[in-house]
């Protein structure tokens, strides 16, 4: 006779982002033992006592939150970003915490694409060009090339590397910043960071002090690096002053990255040429906002990442984990983070 599976409930905090938890129903229909609940965040902290795993999404959980979580074993995002979790309270509480690497996913290369969308809908004026079509007028307005264009790639980790990748192509120069650049070998790819090893994605890198040296020479900066203590408010009136008038900037990480008054400031000077978000500083981002009435300014719904490639690989991740912790077994498909 065989063993029973243990049940396991699985609680998707938020409606947002409906995509992870289609993908995740789909790779769990022959485990009727594991089930699924999503709630508003707002209910989440009434509701969250009834599971055993948590994917947090949008959700801030805080020490409070965490505290009411009595059965809770696993928090995992879907995707890398985890800074909305209280990591130190839930180990307090005896609660794993794990990411889903960006890495081999097509999380990265997703966000990688966008970015270069968002490049492209910038450089020929996407608003003036719908506003145009609208008027019934023919050739403008005139655009400008990618090519010939140099690109600071702000982070240089899993989406800064895809993203090298993918300009290349365009007849651009690339500069990198990236904290540490130890040479280490992606088993992944086989690629070392850099450009060692035959790799010439980009053509200069530095750390942080090479910042705003950089900035003054980028005709697009494109900002994809984490959002910690370290790089909150990274673009702030400093970098904005230094870096070159009419310049490009667009954020496919988390809006925090951006200092608001600072980036509010530097389009109504024009030294901000244009603006490019898929994140904002509050989400969802308020249509009204000042900053998103500019003609240079362009945002999309947090859809970088959110591909079928990417979706179906996360949402299997999610599924083979929620199986693993049901049985016992080791869930090496995430990345723990405590």
């Amino acid at each position: 006779m065989a063993t029973p599976l243990n049940k396991l409930r699985i609680l998707f905090c938020g409606v947002e982002f409906p995509g992870a938890v289609n993908h995740t129903q789909q790779f769990l229909k022959h485990y009727p033992h594991i089930s699924i609940g999503v709630w508003p965040r707002e209910e989440v902290a009434d509701k969250i006592a009834d599971y055993d795993m948590c994917v947090v999404r949008m959700m801030r959980l805080d020490s409070a939150v965490i505290a009411r979580a009595t059965s809770l074993k696993l928090i995992v995002q879907f995707g890398v970003g985890l800074e909305g979790v209280d990591i130190e309270a839930a180990t307090r509480a005896g609660i794993k915490v794990a990411k889903i690497p960006s890495a081999g996913t097509g999380n990265a290369l997703s966000c990688a694409e966008h970015s270069i969308y968002l490049i492209l809908s910038l450089l020929r004026y996407q608003k003036e060009m719908a506003e145009t079509f609208e008027a019934k007028r023919l050739g403008g307005p005139v655009g400008e090339t990618l090519y010939g264009k140099t690109v600071l790639i702000l982070g240089y980790g899993n989406i800064g590397k895809e993203l090298a990748i993918r300009l290349r192509p365009f007849g651009v120069k690339i500069l990198a910043i990236k904290r540490s650049w130890t040479k280490k070998v992606n088993p992944l790819n086989g690629y070392r960071d850099g450009i060692d090893n035959g790799d010439q994605r980009i053509d200069e890198k530095g750390g942080i002090e090479c910042l705003l040296e950089f900035a003054s020479r980028a005709d697009i900066i494109v900002t994809c690096c984490v959002l910690n203590h370290e790089t909150a408010g990274i673009v702030n009136r400093t970098f904005l002053r230094e870096m070159k008038k009419g310049a490009r900037l667009v954020n496919v990480a988390r809006g925090g990255l951006l200092d608001y008054e600072a980036v509010k400031e530097a389009l109504a000077s024009g030294q901000l040429g244009g603006l490019a978000m898929d994140v904002a500083w509050s989400e969802p981002f308020d249509p009204s906002d000042p900053i998103l009435q500019y003609p240079n300014v362009l945002i999309t719904p947090h859809v970088a990442g959110v591909t079928e490639l990417s979706y179906s690989n996360m949402g299997k991740i999610i599924a083979e984990s929620a199986i693993q912790l049901s049985t016992g077994d080791p869930m090496p498909a995430l990345e723990f983070v405590n």
